[in-house]
């Protein structure tokens, strides 16, 4: 044979190249569909995780951002609360806000549940066929979660375990928030079906079945003693006053709702009292500053800290690159508004309408950090806590540090520019209108 009939011609590799693709795909194909049969959950689990994962950034560091003044927000004040931020054209920024921020997600069909599905005729013991009915319910499932109105009609509270007169003030203060919040969702939210996963909206949700309480974690808002309440409620503890932070935030003593196949999550969601704690924005967003920046953090430092020192503090010392410590307010800001951050977000500094879904997920009761402990122990007497159960006042840690307030966040924004400051409220935007808070550091 001489050497030129060995060289094959293109046609001859194209074709070589395409069976060989071919074959791979296939065998890629059979492999997945074993290991989908023998680990359904973990690859759901890792679906969801893909499919949940990361928001799309927004560019709040524009070169010539336009400066909201003060006459111009009061403009968008509505008339029947003069402290409130309602827009009154819901086609603007509020309306991209609530509808375009993220990739369109919707709910996917997947075999992640464990529900029950009509029982087949035909060979009902075969683990074939207990494959096919447990996806039929699931996509049953999955159906009712997609077709469910998720509606903003405000539900009554049980008040009945509420017998002293002296939470009269805080009932209708209660009555006030939850009101205003339904209102904003129904004049502005604009959503008929979610737009993200269902197991990733409820991934911050805790679960109390005795007293049958659902309580979305915001973190810098009270949670490390809401937790407390929920382990002494549970029977995990006598008192809240003896578990300690690790326990609380490192124990996995307590369960979310994303823990639960799709049953348990509907039901839970239409039957257990709702409730989400808030915080004023650039105060949460100061607090967690100071908590994971200022103090030692083995964490923290190492995996935000290097990151932001590295992309925004020129000529930064070998020693800040390599161990983190010492990231400047401004910096932390720097990062929080770059649409192209060089480490994700993280949920101390997260948006509570990407934490909770507050429009989506209708609460029946909103406390806030400014009047914690009075609208905590008010929800204790709601869902017929032990009276002898009151909410602990005590700070979880750095308790020498002062609590951080208005007074301390004017200290920390001293130093930003009036457009920087603009920028962080326009970043909370959203959280600052649904929640009623005003807006005077700018």
């Amino acid at each position: 044979m001489q050497p030129s009939e060995l060289v094959m011609n293109p046609k001859q590799v194209f074709l070589s190249v395409l069976l060989f693709g071919v074959a791979g795909l296939l065998l890629f194909m059979y492999l997945q569909v074993c290991i989908e049969e023998q680990h359904p959950g973990k690859v759901e689990k890792r679906r969801e995780q893909r499919a949940t994962s990361g928001w799309e950034p927004i560019n709040y560091l524009q070169s010539t951002p336009r400066i909201m003044t003060r006459e111009k927000i009061q403009e968008h004040i509505t008339n029947q609360n003069p402290k409130s931020h309602m827009l009154k054209d819901p086609k603007d920024k509020l309306a991209n806000l609530l509808n375009s921020k993220s990739p369109t997600r919707v709910f996917t069909e997947t075999n992640h549940s464990q529900g029950e599905a009509p029982a087949l005729s035909r060979n009902p013991g075969s683990p074939t066929i207990q494959l096919i009915e447990k996806q039929q319910g699931t996509k049953i499932l999955f159906r009712k979660f997609s077709e469910t109105n998720w509606s903003v009609d405000i539900q009554p509270l049980n008040k009945s375990l509420v017998t002293d007169s002296k939470w009269k003030r805080i009932d209708a203060t209660q009555e006030k928030r939850r009101s205003f919040l339904q209102e904003f969702c129904k004049k502005y939210g604009g959503v008929s079906r979610p737009q993200s996963h269902v197991f990733h909206m409820v991934s911050r949700i805790y679960v109390e079945d005795k007293h049958k309480i659902l309580y979305c974690e915001v973190p810098k808002a009270g949670c490390s003693n809401w937790k407390r309440i929920l382990m002494v409620l549970n029977g995990l503890a006598p008192s809240a006053y003896n578990i300690s932070h690790d326990a609380v935030h490192y124990g996995k003593h307590l369960k979310k709702l994303d823990s639960f196949d799709l049953k348990g999550i509907y039901s839970r969601l239409n039957t257990y009292t709702k409730a989400v704690f808030v915080r004023d924005p650039m105060e949460r967003l100061v607090s967690a500053f100071r908590d994971k920046f200022e103090h030692p953090n083995s964490y923290y430092h190492p995996v935000f800290g290097k990151a932001i020192i590295k992309k925004y503090r020129p000529n930064a010392c070998e020693e800040a690159l390599n161990n983190g410590s010492g990231v400047k307010f401004r910096e932390f800001i720097h990062y929080l508004l770059d649409s192209h951050r060089p480490v994700g977000m993280d949920i101390h500094w997260e948006k509570v309408s990407k934490l909770c879904y507050p429009c989506l997920i209708h609460y029946d009761f909103v406390g806030k950090f400014e009047t914690l402990e009075e609208d905590a122990n008010y929800f204790l007497q709601l869902i017929g806590a032990p009276k002898e159960l009151k909410f602990p006042n005590f700070k979880d840690r750095h308790s020498s540090d002062k609590r951080t307030n208005a007074q301390v966040v004017g200290q920390y924004l001293k130093d930003l520019t009036r457009t920087e400051r603009q920028l962080i409220y326009d970043f909370y935007y959203l959280d600052y209108l649904m929640f009623n808070y005003t807006t005077p550091f700018l």
